[in-house]
């Protein structure tokens, strides 16, 4: 796992994912509950806070969900919605949501196309792959899709007019941002959003 991860680091992959300025990609993808979930409409509200979660079997994601449920009354009085986008399947997504009381959408990218509009989604290293078949982490059968691919955990906290107003993507899947670390502006500005974020 430490070889793949530094497998990524090398590979620059990080440095050509969309950040701070750039356009973010519009999508609609479904939630867990079969209900099509649409950032244009989301940033008709205000800021969109997009989350990218590798899935349910994860520990690491599954320790991120419940600390950024702990954080969504921030974001929501800052004027922002809040949505997960992961690789999962709906029924996987629903289950995510059902264990650990999630109230905003998990939303499923199946087959990577939002992550690699991003430019996050990656293919895992082989080792990793034969680490997870030997651990019954079966990703093709969880994901619906074949090409054992994932994103990297990543945060994009996106304004208004689509435009990407704060980054954040993780190359080492055991450290993320820390979700409830206090939001840089006013709600009366929402598109002023910024988040200050610190690793955990």
């Amino acid at each position: 796992m430490v070889r793949a991860t530094n497998d990524l680091i090398v590979s620059g992959l990080a440095q050509r994912a969309l950040k701070a300025g750039d356009m973010a990609p519009t999508f609609e993808l479904e939630d867990g509950d079969g209900k099509m979930v649409s950032c244009s409409k989301l940033l008709e509200e205000g800021p969109l806070v997009v989350c990218f979660h590798r899935g349910a079997w994860c520990p690491y994601g599954n320790t991120e969900l419940p600390a950024l449920q702990e954080a969504f009354p921030l974001f929501k009085a800052e004027g922002a919605n809040l949505v997960a986008v992961s690789p999962q399947t709906p029924t996987n997504s629903r289950k995510s949501a059902h264990d650990w009381n999630i109230s905003f959408p998990i939303l499923s990218d199946t087959g990577g196309k939002v992550a690699a509009a991003f430019g996050i989604r990656h293919g895992l290293h082989a080792e990793v792959i034969e680490l997870c078949t030997k651990l019954g982490i079966n990703l093709p059968a969880f994901n619906n899709d074949p090409s054992w691919t994932l994103p990297m955990p990543a945060r994009y906290v996106i304004g208004r007019n689509g435009r990407i107003l704060y980054s954040e993507v993780t190359l080492d899947y055991t450290v993320r941002p820390e979700p409830n670390q206090r939001l840089a502006g006013t709600a009366p500005i929402p598109d002023k959003l910024v988040v200050s974020a610190e690793t955990v």
